[in-house]
C-alpha cells in the first residue's frame, strides 16, 4: 500500500501499524507526536493503530531552541 509520510510517498505492507512504520523508518523513540489524515493519534495507540492505503502521516519531533 502507498502511504504519504511527511510529504513523501512510501510503500508498506497491508495492515501495518503506526508503530511498525516508525520501526521500519528507524524513527522509534525519535517521534513525539503522530497525526494520520490530520488527526492526532495518542502514543499509547500506535502499536494497534492500522494504517490504510492513501493515509497521510505527519511524524513530529519537538526540537528545543531559541
Amino acid at each position: 500500500m502507498k502511504v504519504i509520510v511527511n510529504g513523501e510517498t512510501r510503500e508498506f505492507a497491508e495492515k501495518t501499524t503506526l508503530q511498525e512504520i516508525l520501526q521500519k523508518l528507524s524513527l522509534e523513540g525519535k517521534v513525539m507526536a503522530a497525526a494520520v489524515n490530520m488527526n492526532i493519534i495518542k502514543q499509547d495507540s500506535w502499536n494497534n493503530y492500522i494504517i490504510h492505503d492513501g493515509d497521510k502521516l505527519e511524524l513530529l519531533d519537538f526540537v528545543g531552541g531559541g
